[in-house]
């Protein structure tokens, strides 16, 4: 009897280029997933001058920095950093719904791993706590999922 075949992408970031693009909006939070997502990377391999960290205004922005990334070329993957608080206005919806749109469209227009770490909650407690707290820390988790969609590509031949 064949076995099914399982593939999965190894989390090797020896070699590999890394991007961040941070929100500066909830800045004191958003820098907790910056280190997480940082130190993951770090623990996997990737050497520091292939790091980097781009900053913009908040979430909605951050879709046009890692299009802007991808299409410069030379990063293996990318991760997009954020927090996104409810407030009383229909506001969240709409920057919720374009930076998660955006990033995926970036995504799949470049073919370019991008781990989602845009938090969308609905107090400052729920982020914190997805910062580095009981729920552990959301940076370092969309860091770790970009470098595994890294690999995997590799495995798969999608890798350019």
């Amino acid at each position: 009897m064949n076995q099914m075949q399982e593939i999965q992408g190894a989390c090797d970031g020896t070699g590999r280029r890394f991007a961040l693009v941070a929100s500066r909006f909830n800045g004191r939070l958003v820098e907790l997933m910056v280190d997480g997502a940082l130190d993951c990377l770090r623990e996997h391999g990737v050497a520091e001058g292939d790091l980097a960290v781009v900053r913009v205004p908040g979430a909605f922005e951050i879709p046009l920095a890692l299009e802007a990334l991808a299409a410069a070329g030379g990063w293996d993957g990318l991760v997009a950093l954020g927090i996104v608080i409810r407030g009383e206005t229909p506001h969240f919806d709409y920057v919720c719904h374009e930076a998660s749109a955006g990033v995926a469209r970036v995504s799949r227009k470049h073919r370019l791993p991008i781990g989602f770490g845009v938090l969308t909650t609905d107090d400052e407690e729920q982020a914190a706590a997805r910062c580095g707290g009981p729920k552990g820390n959301k940076g370092a988790e969309a860091a770790l999922a970009a470098l595994e969609m890294v690999g995997l590509l590799a495995t798969l031949g999608g890798a350019s």
